[in-house]
């Protein structure tokens, strides 16, 4: 309702405009008021001068002026009277609704749960530093008498009532969390500490999002629960690799000492709508990199293998554990496994364009294969992915094509596209 407003508003002012400035002409070229007399000079040379008549479209021109103001005015205090309109989402009495913390409610996976979770009638509050969050990722429930946000670093404690919390909290991508690899780590030991304390004092369930990165570079393939990783403990992705290691045996520790209800997700490769532009990661490289005809930038030799899941099969997976009555760790990926190789000609050939795929360095400590065994998942939950990889990537094609439209760019301020894990 309020774009529609929006857009009313812009026509009405440039109708207005576009009428004053027809009855200035109108004015000025026509009648007594015309403005140009013409006469010779003894060179028989015509020139022209202009009457007293241009101080009254001058005044016309500021009345008019006054007048758009003054419609502005009024048309920002009845935007103020139109109630914002949400999406629907369901009625729940107050025996089966939960009121539910999400860490990190304002990132890339976060904001997708907390839509879902919002759909599903639950009260939701987002804790959020925004270092990689957006709040126009959330902006759609700001005022929902079901929805809070809170600008609350997770390195501190936190005093709120839940029911159930769900820590996404922590940096993702290589160069956010490579920036600044002490914050990572401590968001990740301190904050996991801080909302543990937070879940036994409120006997609150808790879901952990682990990653696949607690595996390292794997020397088993597909990559089970019960393996136990290949990490390079002093590595740049240590900060991130190491934190969740971390984080998942400080979740356990409190589990055991403390008989907590834990829940721990080890999350592989997502992508979809809403991903940080510049996050630095295959799927959001590859993209940005197409659709500006940039070169498709491979690092290494492309051999590298991934696997791909669209965001809401993660979405639907995280909240499956969180209704589960499993506490092991639960690896949530797609089974289906593409080198890099592939995955650029793939973009490539969705996007279009005169792109073309080079090869450049490879990164240290880059997983050369990774791919996750879902077994547990499918047993447990009964979940696995649904999303094919040609449907969700369209998706984040068009995604991210509306992104730059709303980014005016120039060759000096074009995106800057960083590594990728």
């Amino acid at each position: 309702m309020t774009q529609i407003i929006l857009k009313i508003r812009h026509i009405v002012l440039f109708i207005i405009f576009i009428l004053v400035v027809l009855c200035i002409l109108a004015k000025l070229l026509n009648g007594d008021g015309q403005i140009f007399r013409e006469y010779s000079d003894s060179s028989k040379n015509k020139e022209y001068i202009f009457p007293d008549d241009i101080n009254h479209a001058t005044q016309l021109l500021n009345e008019a002026s006054n007048k758009i103001e003054a419609l502005e005015e009024k048309i920002i205090s009845l935007e103020g009277r139109v109630p914002k309109t949400y999406p629907d989402v369901k009625f729940l009495n107050y025996l089966n609704r939960k009121r539910i913390l999400v860490t990190g409610g304002a990132g890339f996976v976060g904001s997708h749960l907390v839509d879902r979770l919002m759909l599903q009638g639950h009260e939701v509050i987002v804790a959020d530093n925004f270092y990689t969050g957006r709040k126009s990722n959330v902006e759609q429930w700001i005022g929902h008498e079901n929805f809070e946000l809170i600008h609350h670093d997770i390195v501190h404690p936190i005093y709120i009532e839940a029911d159930e919390i769900y820590h996404l909290a922590s940096p993702a991508s290589p160069p956010h969390y490579m920036h600044n690899p002490v914050k990572t780590i401590k968001t990740n030991t301190l904050g996991t500490i801080n909302i543990l304390g937070l879940a036994r004092r409120l006997n609150a369930k808790v879901l952990i999002a682990s990653t696949s990165e607690v595996y390292g570079d794997p020397d088993i393939h597909p990559q089970p629960e019960t393996y136990w990783g290949h990490v390079n403990p002093i590595g740049p992705r240590a900060c991130y690799d190491e934190g969740k290691r971390v984080s998942e045996s400080l979740t356990y520790a409190y589990a055991k000492q403390e008989n907590m209800k834990v829940r721990v997700a080890r999350i592989f490769n997502t992508y979809g709508p809403r991903m940080h532009m510049n996050d630095g990661r295959v799927v959001s490289n590859f993209i940005l990199q197409a659709l500006q005809d940039d070169k498709v930038t491979v690092y290494g030799s492309g051999e590298q293998t991934r696997s791909f899941q669209y965001i809401s099969d993660l979405v639907e997976g995280l909240v499956a554990l969180m209704n589960s009555n499993y506490s092991q760790p639960v690896n949530l990926g797609s089974p289906v496994e593409h080198t890099i190789n592939e995955f650029a000609t793939i973009i490539k050939t969705l996007v279009g364009g005169r792109s073309k795929i080079v090869h450049v360095s490879e990164v240290e400590d880059d997983p050369q294969r990774r791919r996750p065994d879902i077994s547990r998942a499918k047993k447990i939950l009964n979940w696995e992915p649904t999303v094919t990889l040609n449907v969700g990537l369209q998706k984040t094609v068009e995604y991210f094509r509306q992104e730059l439209k709303r980014y005016k760019y120039s060759p000096r301020n074009k995106f800057v596209i960083g590594d990728r894990p």
